[in-house]
């Protein structure tokens, strides 16, 4: 009796801890879910822009397809990356919940994290390849094209729609780098408690 006494005035001990915690993984998920979300938007409609305004165009440029590939690649890793967003909110839940049962282990809650981090950095990099891939065509474009004469040749001249895949690439960069630092800071967060 005494035992269960004692572990239950330990609960309640560390029940408030425990649920600051959640709160502070909760709020932080949904925070950076929305904020993510839309960066990852303009990011979406940058490179949509670039898709149609692509089909209109006779000669395409072929250098800017790769750009194109790594802006679809980081989008499709943003897209886990809210995910496991949303999967921090529930984590925060959980751990909000009186029922020490219903809390997930800190093992679980590191795991989640650090595959958080992982997936930021891996989008990271292939929206950074395609951003430095984008701005070298750009750049070669620029300067390639002699100045204060009229362009004729249409691979030279730099169209809006090839600036849109390298606003797509940069903001893909913003968010995932959102997603490392929310990552980074909540593990610290659980590390500490």
């Amino acid at each position: 009796m005494v035992i269960d006494m004692q572990t239950e005035s330990e609960m309640r001990s560390l029940a408030p801890e425990t649920r600051g915690i959640g709160n502070t993984i909760r709020l932080t998920g949904w925070v950076t879910l929305w904020l993510q979300l839309a960066i990852g938007a303009v990011s979406v409609l940058a490179l949509l822009f670039a898709l149609t305004g692509r089909g209109f165009v006779q000669q395409q440029n072929t250098g800017l397809g790769i750009g194109v590939f790594w802006a679809i690649c980081g989008i499709v890793l943003l897209l886990f990356s809210l995910y496991l967003d949303f999967r921090y909110t529930r984590i925060g839940k959980a751990l909000e919940n009186r029922n020490p049962a219903l809390h997930p282990s800190k093992p679980d809650t590191t795991k989640i994290l650090r595959l958080g981090i992982i997936i930021s950095l891996v989008g990271i990099l292939l929206t950074l390849l395609g951003a430095s891939s984008t701005i070298f065509v750009l750049v070669a474009k620029s300067i390639s094209q002699p100045p204060g004469v009229a362009i004729t040749d249409p691979y030279r001249i730099i169209r809006p729609m090839d600036v849109f895949v390298a606003v797509a690439d940069i903001t893909g960069l913003a968010a995932h780098y959102l997603g490392t630092v929310t990552s980074l800071w909540l593990l610290e967060r659980v590390h500490q408690h």
